[in-house]
């Protein structure tokens, strides 16, 4: 095994710290899961309350963020709890877990690159908007955004199955990602997979964002300017989201060399920082974007947000 047992149990919170320091950590990281997953459940319910936004690329899209970034949450902080309380879980069902996180994982990045390349169209491809962006080809982009991100599981999970006995799964054991890592050179295989991805999502929000930056410098009127910036500032906004996810994918690299010299406080501190900044930071980012920034939604959201109490908001607009 290429990690240890006391990496693989681990995991956020670890025993050897003070009972104190312990429970202040957990409720600080039960506090932000419960915020972030209020925020995007009301999002993701404004978002089936008008079918102007499930008619939408744009919005079909930002959905499909909040949905893949609230389940992602659900689960780690699940984990999290299991590894705090020390529950072990069926192993096989720890697998299936672990494998759906690391879907998970790139589901948003590779989300986020999508919506870079709608609003290059917008922008750049106005008169073949709308026939490019329906809401037909936004799922089957889902499919595609899936498929790819189906893929990273496969450069880790063959190699486990033929590496343990059948028995294992029904074992019970502290769940960890970090179990389906059984050789060394698995991690650095996966490690490079992920960073070529990232390298591809990155050029590809470099390009549109060039691309609309053209395009803003060559608009007439006052109005087109001030959409192409705004689609300037989200472009941005998205990569600088995908550099966050990036940083995740190193976070382990520092984490075991914390671990190497022996620090084992350190390591825990470390890793709970990551997780705060590069897990759960990004996923706050989702709702600022476009649930915050899009007059439209905002309006809406607004509206749900105060059971429909907020009178400034127009009912015909709402019923729309």
């Amino acid at each position: 095994m290429a990690l240890n047992n006391t990496t693989l149990h681990s995991g956020i919170i670890n025993p050897s710290l003070k009972k104190s320091e312990r429970i202040l950590m957990i409720l600080i990281v039960q506090v932000l899961v419960m915020v972030f997953l209020y925020i995007n459940s009301l999002l993701i319910f404004t978002f089936f309350k008008k079918e102007t936004f499930y008619t939408n690329t744009r919005y079909i899209f930002f959905a499909h963020t909040l949905i893949c970034d609230c389940v992602f949450l659900f689960l780690s902080d699940l984990l999290l709890l299991l590894i705090y309380f020390q529950m072990p879980m069926p192993a096989g069902l720890c697998v299936i877990i672990c494998v759906v996180m690391i879907i998970l994982t790139f589901a948003t990045p590779l989300t986020l690159t999508a919506m870079s390349v709608e609003r290059y169209v917008a922008i750049c491809m106005p008169l073949r908007h709308v026939e490019i962006s329906t809401p037909h080809r936004a799922l089957y982009g889902i499919l595609v955004i899936h498929a790819f991100s189906i893929l990273q599981s496969f450069v880790v999970l063959p190699i486990f199955v033929v590496s343990v006995p059948l028995s294992f799964y029904i074992t019970d054991m502290i769940c960890s990602v970090e179990m389906l890592i059984v050789n060394s050179w698995q991690s650095h295989l996966k490690s490079a997979a992920s960073q070529f991805y990232f390298l591809i999502m990155s050029s590809t929000i470099i390009f549109t964002y060039i691309k609309i930056l053209k395009a803003a410098k060559m608009a007439s009127t006052d109005t087109k300017k001030k959409s192409t910036s705004k689609c300037l500032k989200t472009v941005i906004l998205h990569g600088f989201q995908l550099v966050l996810s990036l940083f995740q994918l190193w976070c382990p690299f520092i984490e075991m060399a914390v671990l190497q010299i022996g620090n084992l406080e350190l390591f825990i501190h470390i890793r709970y920082f990551d997780y705060l900044a590069f897990i759960l930071a990004p996923k706050c980012l989702n709702p600022l974007i476009y649930g915050l920034r899009d007059d439209h939604f905002y309006i809406v959201l607004k509206h749900y947000a105060f059971c429909g109490l907020n009178k400034k908001i127009y009912p015909k607009f709402i019923d729309q």
